[in-house]
């Protein structure tokens, strides 16, 4: 299984970008799909996760949104509003379980497939 992010980038604060991961080797339309990310210094943590619902981190929400195209197996955090404190490596992950609480869903050792991260860059 591999997961293929891309989409990081430098971008001011308020700007947007949109993050992409192409997976291939599993069966992406019955996966939980998630994003986690790690700045530098700090424990990785979760952004927005895709099961049986859509789950967002209180830090994020409202501001990023999390979708699937299942057709192309590929997942996409849209970011809008970006803020310094967004700046961090952004992590694709999934596994082939559902998970049943929000607390679940963002616990990162839930999931067992994990891509190489994409940087994202948000200047002051």
């Amino acid at each position: 299984v591999q997961l293929q992010a891309s989409g990081g980038g430098l971008v001011e604060t308020g700007g947007s970008l949109r993050l992409s991961c192409v997976a291939s080797g599993h069966s992406f339309s019955r996966s939980t799909m998630a994003w986690f990310r790690q700045a530098t210094g700090k424990e990785r943590e979760f952004v927005a996760a895709d099961g049986r619902g859509t789950y967002y981190a209180g830090s994020v929400k409202g501001r990023f949104t999390i979708s699937r195209d299942n057709a192309l197996n590929t997942l996409y955090l849209q970011m809008n509003s970006l803020r310094p404190e967004d700046t961090a490596v952004y992590y694709c992950v999934g596994d082939d379980r559902s998970f049943n609480t929000r607390t679940a869903y963002s616990q990162p050792s839930r999931y067992y497939y994990w891509g190489q991260g994409t940087q994202v860059t948000v200047s002051s």
